[in-house]
């Protein structure tokens, strides 16, 4: 239940010093990110069923979605879609939120990785906001961003606290719902405008291509072996890299640098269309993920092979040391005191 440090945090920083910022704009995604951590709370108190358990996370998207009037309005070309109809806007923004919470929710699972992600996030989204002049979402995504980082430094390896569904569930929620307002705000700028991407629906994917990236494969995976979907196993990709031999400290690293290095190609396409960015970014990533995929198997047999040699090499030594003693015993028996 790390998460109620972060969230308790996050509200006493919006209490002292959102006075000073609009955060009425922000009321309904405030109110829902307060319903999504009770919604975590009580699944760590007392596990919900799954279908429980969505049910709180679509009360808290509908807040956001209908009530709030955070969606994807437009998909700008992408695809050969402009508009989008608003029942199907709303349908899929709810479908995007919810996608990208539980994605969030699934990368817990290693000391310091889910706060890594959320640390990125969080700073691109909160000086982007700043810049653009939309206080309320900057001042949120920076109080999110200091109750993390004080978090993390319990929960780096080896960790002390864990986020929990308390947490996972609520900062995905949250992080989710400030990349669809970033996405509805950047492509509602003018042309030319300060820190205006072209490839908007891009650039809100890239911010959380992790998550999304290790969902899709996992669930991928599992559905292939005849598995749920929801199998708890040990495919992630955090898990592959552990089985080369490093350590948690090191995943969280070569993941949280990944992820930069994607959103800096990315900020390279700034000036392209979404029919060109996005491709290439998928065709990046699947390819990162195919290399994994391949590397992986070839590590873990060298390392067991390295394994079986020393334990050989061992095992002979041992038996050469037992013969030694052996052929001792013999030629110089223990001399009995007859004393």
């Amino acid at each position: 239940m790390g998460g109620i440090g972060f969230f308790l945090a996050t509200s006493i920083s919006l209490g002292i010093w959102g006075w000073q910022y609009p955060l009425p704009d922000i009321r309904y995604l405030l109110g829902a990110i307060a319903l999504m951590f009770f919604v975590g709370f009580r699944d760590d108190l007392v596990e919900l069923k799954a279908k429980h358990k969505i049910l709180g996370q679509l009360v808290a998207v509908i807040l956001v979605v209908v009530a709030g009037d955070i969606r994807v309005r437009d998909f700008h070309g992408f695809m050969g879609i402009g508009e989008l109809p608003i029942w199907f806007s709303y349908g899929f923004t709810a479908f995007v939120l919810l996608a990208l919470t539980n994605a969030f929710n699934l990368i817990d699972g290693l000391d310091g990785l889910a706060a890594t992600v959320a640390l990125i996030t969080l700073g691109l989204l909160g000086s982007w906001f700043y810049f653009q002049g939309l206080e309320s979402y900057s001042v949120l995504c920076f109080t999110l961003l200091g109750g993390v980082l004080s978090f993390l430094v319990f929960n780096w390896h080896p960790a002390k606290i864990f986020m929990g569904d308390t947490g996972s569930l609520t900062l995905g929620f949250a992080m989710g719902s400030l990349v669809v307002a970033f996405m509805d705000y950047n492509s509602a700028l003018p042309e030319g405008a300060l820190l205006k991407f072209g490839p908007s629906f891009t650039m809100g994917i890239v911010l959380l291509i992790y998550p999304l990236y290790d969902m899709a494969r996992v669930f991928t995976r599992r559905i292939r072996r005849g598995q749920h979907p929801m199998t708890a196993d040990k495919s992630h990709v955090h898990h592959f890299l552990m089985r080369m031999g490093l350590s948690h400290d090191k995943v969280a690293l070569i993941l949280g640098g990944t992820q930069i290095l994607l959103i800096t190609l990315v900020l390279g396409m700034s000036d392209l269309s979404d029919n060109l960015a996005l491709p290439v970014l998928s065709a990046v990533v699947l390819f990162m993920g195919y290399r994994l995929d391949k590397i992986t198997p070839k590590y873990i047999k060298k390392k067991v092979n390295g394994s079986l040699k020393t334990d050989q090499k061992s095992a002979m030594k041992s038996t050469k040391k037992d013969k030694v003693k052996l052929e001792k015993s013999i030629v110089e028996p223990e001399k009995i005191n007859l004393n």
